[in-house]
C-alpha cells in the first residue's frame, strides 16, 4: 500500500512528502475524520437502564469536545441474552433503545466528531461461563461455542475457575448470529453511527473464529489453511451489514495470537493475522486494527502494572465474591494476573511493527493502538506504521485528553497521565465502571486542569503542560 509519508522513487528527484501528523484529516471508505486521532473502545459499563444514554454521552461526549476525530463507543451486544462478557454491557438488540442513542450521537456530531458503535457477543467469554452470581441468576443460558472447547478451558471448568456449559454452533446457527451483527448495525445506523466496528479481538466469539485454537470446525466457517485463520464468519458478518446498513464504513481488529504462553495453541502468527486482514479487506472491510492478544482475555489485552489497589479495595469485595463465587477463588484468580503482569509488562505501542507488515499490505487505513503515551509516538507511529492512531484507558484518566493531544504547535513530549497500572479495569470484573482510581494519577490530571491543559481555547499555554509537576 503506497500511503501519505512514503517517499516515491529516489533517483526520480521527486521530493519526499512529509508523513502526516496526527492533526491532518484522513478517510475510513467515505467518512472523512478531522484528524487521526480516535478514543479506542472501552468498557463503558452502561448498560440499558433508564440512565445508560445519558450515561454513555457522560462518558463519550468529553473526548469529542476536546476535539478527537473518532470516538469508538465500547462492545455492545447484539442479542438480548447471553454474550456479555463483563457486567454492565450495553445490549444493542432493541430498536426503542437503539433509538434513544441518537441523543448520543447528536451531542459527538455537535463537536464535528464522528462515532463508531463497536459490536460483540462474547461466545465462550461470555459471563454465563466465568461469572459465578450471573450462571446462578441465569442457570439456562448456555455460551456460544464455536467448537467443542479447548482442553486449557476445560481444565479450568474442572477446577471450578469456569462453568462451560458449550452450545456448539450450527451451520444455520452461525449465519443467524452474522445476521444479527447486520441488524444490529442496520438500527445503530439509522440512529446517527457514522461507522459499524465488529469486534474481533479480546477472545470475543469473531477471535474464536478466527483462532485455530478454538476453531476445529469442518464447514465452511472453520479455518481457511490459505489463510491460517477462520475468516469466513466476519466474511459474513461484512455481507449482512452490507445488506441491512449500506455503505456504512465497516472496520475490525484482527488479532495475532504470538503473546500466547508456549505450549498452548495453535494459535494465530503474525502471519495469520497479516494475511487474514489482507482477506477482509479483500471482501469490503473498509479499515483494519491490527492487534497482540493471546487466546486468553488475560493482561496482553491491557499490559502493565498488577492493580494491586483494585484487587486490595475493600469496596470491591462483594463484588469479587459474587463474580468469582467465593473470595479464595478471587484470591486465586488475582495471583494468576499477578503472575500475568511479570510476562505482559508495559511496552509503548506494542502493535506498531504488527500495523507496519499489515500497511504494506493491504490498500485500506490501518488504526494502531496498544501503548501509545506521547504526542511523539503518535506522530512516529503515523510516519510508516498506521493510518490512525488511538488510546484507550487514559481516556479514564483524563476524559478531555485530545486537547492536550492536538494542535499543530504541540510539544512532542506531552504525555498521558495514565500510570498503566490497571486498577481501572480489574475492578470492572466486580461490576464497577471503568475509571481512574489512582491517586497520584488524578492529582497530576487535577493540577493540569487547574492550569488549563483541557481548555482547547488556551492556545499555545496548553501545551507547556508536560513538565506539570512543577505546577503548584
Amino acid at each position: 500500500m503506497t500511503s501519505a509519508g512514503e517517499a516515491g522513487d529516489p533517483d526520480s528527484g521527486a521530493t519526499r512528502p512529509a508523513p502526516p501528523t496526527v492533526d491532518e484529516s484522513v478517510r475510513i471508505g467515505g467518512l472523512r475524520l478531522n484528524n487521526r486521532l480516535y478514543r479506542a473502545p472501552l468498557l463503558e459499563c452502561a448498560g440499558n437502564g433508564d440512565d445508560a444514554v445519558d450515561r454513555l454521552i457522560a462518558e463519550l461526549e468529553p473526548a469529542a469536545a476536546a476535539g478527537v476525530g473518532f470516538v469508538h463507543q465500547g462492545a455492545t451486544i447484539v442479542r438480548g441474552e447471553g454474550g456479555c462478557a463483563a457486567p454492565g454491557m450495553t445490549r444493542v438488540h432493541d430498536p426503542a433503545f437503539v433509538a434513544e442513542l441518537e441523543r448520543l450521537t447528536d451531542a459527538i456530531h455537535a463537536h464535528d466528531s464522528r462515532i463508531a458503535i463497536q459490536l460483540e457477543h462474547g461466545g465462550l467469554r461470555s459471563m454465563e461461563a466465568w461469572h459465578a452470581g450471573y450462571r446462578r441468576a441465569n442457570p439456562g443460558v448456555n455460551q456460544l461455542a464455536v467448537s467443542e472447547p479447548p482442553c486449557p478451558l476445560r481444565a479450568l471448568d474442572r477446577l471450578g475457575f469456569l462453568d462451560l456449559s458449550p452450545h456448539v454452533l450450527t451451520t444455520a446457527e452461525v449465519e443467524a448470529l452474522a445476521a444479527d451483527f447486520g441488524r444490529a448495525a442496520a438500527r445503530a445506523v439509522d440512529a446517527g453511527y457514522d461507522a459499524v466496528h465488529v469486534a474481533g479481538a479480546n477472545m470475543g466469539i469473531a477471535q474464536q473464529f478466527l483462532s485455530p485454537f478454538y476453531n476445529r470446525r469442518d464447514d465452511r466457517f472453520g479455518v481457511d489453511p490459505a489463510v491460517g485463520a477462520g475468516t469466513a464468519f466476519l466474511e459474513l458478518v461484512a455481507e449482512a451489514v452490507r445488506a441491512r446498513a449500506g455503505d456504512v464504513p465497516l472496520l475490525t481488529k484482527v488479532p495475532s495470537e504470538r503473546p500466547t504462553l508456549p505450549g498452548i495453541g495453535p494459535h494465530l502468527s503474525d502471519d495469520d493475522a497479516v494475511r487474514a486482514c489482507d482477506r477482509l479487506v479483500a471482501v469490503g472491510f473498509d479499515a483494519v486494527v491490527p492487534v497482540r492478544t493471546s487466546v486468553f482475555w488475560d493482561m496482553s489485552v491491557v499490559r502493565g502494572e498488577f492493580p494491586t489497589a483494585a484487587w486490595r479495595d475493600s469496596r470491591f469485595r462483594d463484588g469479587y465474591r459474587e463474580a468469582f463465587g467465593s473470595l479464595p477463588r478471587a484470591a486465586a484468580i488475582a495471583v494468576g494476573n499477578w503472575a500475568e503482569s511479570f510476562v505482559y509488562g508495559f511496552e509503548p505501542g506494542w502493535n506498531r511493527d504488527l500495523c507496519r507488515r499489515v500497511r504494506e499490505r493491504v490498500d485500506a487505513p490501518v488504526l494502531c493502538e496498544g501503548g501509545l503515551r506521547e504526542r511523539a509516538q503518535l506522530d512516529d507511529a503515523l510516519a510508516g506504521d498506521a493510518d490512525l492512531v488511538g488510546m484507550g484507558r487514559p481516556f479514564y484518566a483524563e476524559p478531555e485528553l485530545p486537547a492536550r493531544l492536538l494542535g499543530a504547535d504541540t510539544d512532542p513530549g506531552v504525555d498521558v497521565v495514565c500510570e498503566n497500572c490497571n486498577n481501572c479495569a480489574v475492578a470492572q470484573a466486580a461490576g464497577e465502571s471503568g475509571i481512574c482510581r489512582t491517586p497520584s494519577v488524578l492529582a497530576r490530571a487535577g493540577r493540569l486542569r487547574k492550569h488549563g491543559a483541557y481548555d482547547r481555547s488556551s492556545g499555545p499555554e496548553r501545551t507547556s503542560d508536560r513538565d506539570d509537576r512543577n505546577y503548584k
